[in-house]
């Protein structure tokens, strides 16, 4: 029994701590509703005031004379109307076609006179460059294509030189001699 009790008196403390802990909470929300509650109360005292104010507001007529203004912007304008009024008219009409232009002409001479022209220039200089070195290249190619040929008829008269007799060499050496003389 001894036991029973002890952990019948421990539940009971730990309840009542419970619930003293729920009511300081308790205590403490009450404390904030109501302290929130004031505030709404003052804000709305504070705005029922502020509405009234404005419903007393009293309108400030300010009257400005703009007369003599609209008088001198008047007086203005017939003058604007009368000097142009006043001034001859004339009507010219004119077709042009413009090659060149009007003004700036300096400036247009030197961008198409200088850089125009520098720029035919090159472009000139690098066609003829380019038609000059597909010559040399065809030139090159057409030399290599003879000297092969050269060394192959080379070839083929020192291999049947040697494979003939005197008879023959004689012939083939006057015939040489012959084809180096000039006519």
């Amino acid at each position: 029994m001894d036991t029973t009790k002890k952990t019948g008196d421990i539940e009971k403390d730990s309840l009542e701590l419970v619930l003293e802990e729920f009511t300081d909470e308790q205590k403490l929300h009450t404390k904030t509703v109501d302290d929130l509650v004031k505030a709404v109360n003052g804000l709305s005292g504070k705005f029922i005031e502020f509405e009234e104010k404005l419903g007393k507001l009293k309108e400030i007529d300010i009257l400005t004379d703009t007369k003599p203004m609209q008088e001198i912007v008047k007086k203005g304008i017939i003058d604007m109307k009368l000097t142009v009024a006043a001034q001859p008219k004339n009507v010219t009409r004119k077709f042009q076609l413009l090659l060149f232009p009007e003004q700036d002409a300096k400036l247009f001479y030197r961008v198409v006179f200088g850089r125009w022209f520098l720029w035919l220039v090159v472009m000139l200089l690098l066609t003829n460059l380019y038609k000059f070195s597909i010559h040399w290249s065809e030139n090159r190619k057409e030399i290599k294509l003879q000297q092969l040929e050269n060394n192959r008829i080379k070839k083929a008269w020192n291999t049947l030189y040697s494979q003939q007799g005197k008879g023959i060499k004689r012939l083939m050496d006057s015939a040489y001699n012959k084809s180096g003389r000039p006519e």
